[in-house]
């Protein structure tokens, strides 16, 4: 077991070198499982007990390094709630991931007991793609550690994402992880020499051919010319002082200021990044808000212009409209929702709204908020709340005046890859990603967030165009290259014509279409492990259910 703990220890390394935003080891991805793999196959062939157990516990400690390692930075955003309370909380994200990578690996051992290695390897990864798309639909999701989206920083590679989206991706590096593991063990099993070539020339192919296409399309790649000038806003107000600190009307003198330093007359779009307008406001009533009468005054200069801003709101009801709906009267006469919302305001009495719909959970939303809604009265006694926020159902486009699309995109919503695709589907002919990075600090949790986007350009071939309040924004073109970006906790406004795009790609079409297959196969899969653990028993009652 030591050694096998040891394989384990060495793939979770391997794996997280080759994690972005490191540069120059993406390669690592396509031999990083091969210990795990190894690790498993010497459980599988011992005469221990209890190999269930000890393979599930064996790869949770590979995969346990894996994404400590790579989100680490977790932490930083909880530090507020103390030093201990933070480490606990942050073992949720750090943990819940690994635990459900070894549920993968322990289906695959179950599998293995009464099928071929091949055909069981090949549930392998099918098991796999199931976990990860369980782990971006459910409440407690957090797609971050999604294995495709490991190429982030290696764009190149993969722009054939276009029509797989990041779990082609996935399929990709375990292929090849498996033919390399084959490869290796064929030696051991004194396998003819014939057959282990064909092995490897099957590895380089899939490894060749996808390269081979991703790089001729990303150096013959044209974008069709509609130009569109663009003015994305950093304006590195402290997170932490957004809402006592610094004067509403400051930051609001910040964010015009920096705005009318790189505007022209034809600019069309200013995108200011998540919760700029710090004042919390009524839906209602916004056009009354005197943030916004402001915004309405800087527009108003710019006559195709178009403010597309963060901002915290609110809508107030006579009775609990919705689940997240919390008292906003002792009485429990009036109900209130509060928002992450995008706004976008033009020179017209016309306001569009777009309220967050992928919440960070804890954070944002409580998990299994339908479930656990008996608690709430529990903490509406206590005088507290339930910590959630209100979303819309879908995604959603913004539309100028002039008729361009928008698909506004607030934080955490960036690394879902198919809810993007759906505004694109919509209408949507250019991406603004709006957020506030500030909270993980200088960390590669901010490296690995603008990353990610580079992977939304290409599975949609729509330019990017991000605002982060403290860093990184950037312009990302259709191929994924980031074209600008300022620096990190810096003041800055950047300003870009970008080519909009009404052509939808393959992936836009049909969004998650692979691990919705694989997460069917998966159902099944589990369904014929139960039946054989049942089985099992029935033949061998004294048989332990894990073994």
């Amino acid at each position: 077991m030591k050694k096998n703990i040891l394989l384990s220890i060495l793939s979770g390394l391997l794996l997280w070198i080759a994690w972005p935003p490191t540069s120059y080891t993406t390669f690592l991805l396509f031999a990083g499982f091969v210990p795990m793999l190894l690790a498993m196959e010497n459980i599988i062939q011992s005469a221990t007990a209890n190999k269930g157990k000890k393979l599930y516990w064996t790869t949770f400690l590979g995969f346990f390094i894996w994404n400590t390692l790579s989100i680490y930075w977790v932490y930083n955003s909880l530090k507020d709630a103390g030093t201990v309370a933070a480490v606990f909380i942050s073992l949720v994200p750090y943990s819940l991931g690994p635990l459900l990578m070894s549920l993968a690996c322990w289906l695959y051992y179950r599998v293995r007991l009464k099928m071929s290695r091949g055909k069981a390897l090949t549930g392998l990864v099918i098991f796999w793609m199931g976990y990860e798309y369980l782990h971006q639909t459910w409440d407690l999701n957090f797609p971050w550690m999604t294995l495709g989206n490991g190429f982030a920083v290696s764009h190149s590679w993969i722009q054939w994402y276009e029509y797989t989206g990041v779990y082609g991706g996935t399929i990709w590096i375990w292929i090849i992880n498996i033919l390399l593991f084959l490869i290796y063990i064929s030696f051991a099993e004194n396998m003819n020499g014939k057959a282990r070539l064909k092995l490897g020339a099957t590895a380089l192919a899939i490894l060749l051919l996808p390269l081979s296409f991703s790089l001729y399309s990303y150096y013959n790649y044209q974008e069709q010319k509609n130009p569109s000038n663009i003015v994305v806003v950093q304006p590195n107000i402290d997170p932490y002082g957004k809402s006592g600190n610094i004067p509403h009307a400051e930051q609001l003198r910040i964010l015009t200021h920096l705005s009318d330093s790189l505007a022209q007359p034809n600019t069309e779009y200013f995108i200011w990044p998540e919760t700029a307008l710090a004042e919390n406001m009524d839906e209602d009533a916004i056009r009354h808000n005197l943030q916004f009468e402001k915004v309405q005054q800087f527009i108003s200069k710019y006559r195709n212009g178009n403010v597309l801003t963060g901002a915290e709101t609110h809508k107030l009801y006579n009775t609990r409209k919705t689940t997240s709906a919390r008292p906003a009267d002792p009485k429990g006469t009036l109900f209130f929702d509060s928002f992450n919302t995008a706004l976008n305001i033009e020179n017209s009495a016309q306001v569009q709204i777009y309220h967050k719909s992928k919440l960070v959970p804890g954070a944002e939303e409580l998990p299994f908020e339908n479930y656990l809604s008996f608690l709430k009265p529990v903490f509406e006694h206590l005088g507290g709340s339930t910590g959630s926020y209100g979303k819309q159902a879908e995604a959603g486009v913004f539309y100028s005046q002039s008729g361009i699309g928008v698909d506004p995109v607030i934080c955490y919503e960036s690394i879902w890859g198919e809810y993007v695709a759906q505004s694109v589907k919509k209408g949507a002919q250019f991406i603004a990603i709006i957020t506030n990075d500030g909270w993980w600090e200088n960390t590669s949790g901010k490296d690995q967030h603008l990353d990610y986007a580079k992977l939304r350009a290409i599975e949609t071939r729509r330019w990017v165009a991000r605002s982060a309040n403290t860093g990184i924004s950037a312009f990302i073109n259709q191929r994924g290259d980031i074209v600008q970006h300022s620096g990190w906790w810096v003041q800055s406004a950047l300003k870009q014509d970008i080519n909009l795009n009404s052509d939808l790609t393959f992936y836009a079409r049909f969004g998650d279409y692979l691990p919705k297959a694989a997460s069917l196969l998966t159902i099944i899969g589990i369904f014929y492990v139960i039946f054989n653990l049942k089985f099992r028993k029935r033949i061998n009652p004294t048989a332990p259910v894990l073994g």
